[in-house]
C-alpha cells in the first residue's frame, strides 16, 4: 500500500466553511502557480498529513512577491470516523516564525 492509498479519504477540508474561503482567497493572493487551488488541494494535505505538520510553504519561487509564505491550519480529528481528519485554515504568514503579513 502506497502513502496515497494509506490517506486516501483520510484528509478533508471544509470547502463551504469561511476558513476555506479565507484559505483560497490568500492562496491566490500570493501564488503565482496558475493553477487552481482544487486541483493541489490533496497534495497539499497529504504533504502536511506525511510530514506531521500543520502547514504548508509556498516557496519564494513560486509566490508573486519572491517570498516564502507559510499557510497554517488546525486539525481535527473526526470522532466518529476512525483515522480522519480535517484541516481548519488559520491564516498566511510570510515567514515560519509568525511574521503576519499584512
Amino acid at each position: 500500500m502506497n502513502r496515497k492509498e494509506i490517506y486516501e479519504g483520510k484528509l478533508q477540508m471544509d470547502y463551504f466553511s469561511d476558513s476555506y474561503l479565507k484559505f483560497e482567497e490568500d492562496f491566490y493572493r500570493y501564488s503565482a502557480l496558475g493553477e487552481p487551488l482544487t486541483t493541489l488541494t490533496d497534495d497539499i494535505l497529504r504533504a502536511m498529513a506525511m510530514s506531521q505538520r500543520n502547514y504548508f510553504k509556498l516557496s519564494k519561487r513560486h509566490s508573486k512577491d519572491g517570498r516564502d509564505h507559510y499557510f497554517y491550519f488546525t486539525v481535527q480529528f473526526s470522532k466518529t470516523e476512525e483515522g480522519v481528519r480535517k484541516f481548519i485554515y488559520l491564516r498566511e504568514f510570510s515567514d515560519k516564525y509568525g511574521k503576519i503579513e499584512s
